[in-house]
């Protein structure tokens, strides 16, 4: 299966197949190759967590770049970065400047958020 796309906003996200196979004395799972073509850094080592019953979550065990290495970073937060990244690249005529409102509603949102320094 090919990845969906994250032009589109709506899109479920990226699914590839896989199969559970022999490998050895032990049991292993198979990716399609387009996978590591669109992740390339699920080349070494990877931790499987369960999350729920049939629902397993791969992570790299390490950093792939300097900023993930970095033990204050959030991976929800870089994930969804990179995401803005794509769409501003991908349909910067879909960007529009906040406007008062706007701006007054996040700050009623944020109103007594206190930020750890």
């Amino acid at each position: 299966m090919l990845p969906v796309p994250l032009s589109d906003p709506l899109a479920a996200p990226e699914q590839y197949k896989g199969k559970v196979t022999p490998v050895g004395n032990s049991r292993g799972i198979r990716l399609d190759a387009a996978f590591f073509r669109a992740h390339p850094e699920f080349s070494g080592e990877v931790r499987a967590t369960v999350l729920a019953n049939g629902h397993l979550l791969l992570s790299t065990i390490e950093p792939v770049s300097k900023l993930e290495s970095d033990p204050d970073t959030d991976p929800l937060v870089s994930t969804f970065l990179k995401f803005l990244d794509q769409q501003i690249s991908q349909q910067p005529d879909l960007i529009e400047p906040a406007d008062p409102a706007q701006l007054a509603r996040i700050a009623a949102l944020v109103e007594g958020v206190e930020v750890d320094n």
